[in-house]
This record gives structure tokens, C-alpha cells and sequence, in this order.
């Protein structure tokens, strides 16, 4: 079953149970992917699905941030509530050990020495940790391993 069914599934399941933050989470999700979809012009596979997914992901996080600074206490725990929802339809997320390990092996296959390489190591490791890592936080790691 791939990801869009498994998000309608999901959406019927919410209807049925009444849970209101779950089900207006998943068709936030569901508009998000259409709008996508409707600016590439085709349907969209797994793995963009998961990009769309990992942005959102981004984009609550930078959130809560901005209403916890701001006192806003409520709407940053709705945020992290629907965080919670589109986490549950991300792949398990890597170990910090796991990315530490992927990261040491990209920059040995790209050879790179200083922090003008960080370019070709991200690129080799997009591919493998979309999804799985926050992005930001792979680009800190390898900054700091290269300086």
C-alpha cells in the first residue's frame, strides 16, 4: 500500500474515532501532496510524499519556536501535537549513531578535507537520509567534522 493510501485510510479511521486534531492534521497533509501534485502536474511517489512530509516537519518545528518565544504556549503544544501526527507516517528516524556513522562514510568516499567539500559530502547523503534525519542537523555535523 503506498503512502496516499495509507494517509485516506488513516483520514476514514479519524472520521470514524472523531478525533478532530488527527484528522484535520492528515487533511492538512493530504493538501499539502495535492498542492504539489497540481504545481508538478502528475502524482506524486513515496518519496516525494516524504519530502512534503519532512517540510511540514520543518515548518512546525520553526513554529513552536516563534510562538514559544512569543509566550504563546497553546499554540506550540497544537504544533507539536500535529508533529507527532506526521511523524507517524515518516520511516523510523536514524540513531544519532547511525547518522554519525553515514556522515564519517560519505566524507571518506568524497575524500573531503575542509569545509569547501561540504557540497559534495551533503550530496552523497541527501539520498540516504532524507527523511530519516533532520537535514539541519546533519549539515551542523558535517560542518563542524569539516572545520
Amino acid at each position: 500500500m503506498n503512502l496516499n493510501q495509507v494517509l485516506s485510510n488513516s483520514m476514514k479511521i479519524a472520521m470514524r474515532e472523531k478525533n478532530k486534531l488527527r484528522l484535520g492534521t492528515i487533511r492538512l497533509i493530504r493538501a499539502d501532496i495535492k498542492r504539489v501534485e497540481i504545481d508538478k502536474r502528475r502524482t506524486l511517489d513515496d518519496s516525494e510524499i516524504l519530502l512534503v512530509l519532512d517540510k511540514m516537519l520543518r515548518q512546525r518545528r520553526d513554529s513552536i519556536k516563534q510562538y514559544e518565544s512569543a509566550g504563546r504556549q497553546e499554540l506550540a503544544e497544537t504544533e507539536a501535537a500535529e508533529i507527532a501526527v506526521i511523524q507517524e507516517f515518516l520511516p523510523k528516524q536514524l540513531s544519532k549513531h547511525e547518522v554519525n556513522a553515514l556522515i564519517e562514510s560519505a566524507i571518506q568516499e568524497s575524500k573531503a578535507s575542509t569545509l569547501k567539500d561540504m557540497g559534495l559530502v551533503m550530496a552523497a547523503l541527501k539520498p540516504k537520509v532524507q527523511g530519516l534525519a533532520d537535514m539541519k542537523e546533519v549539515s551542523l555535523i558535517v560542518k563542524s567534522l569539516l572545520s
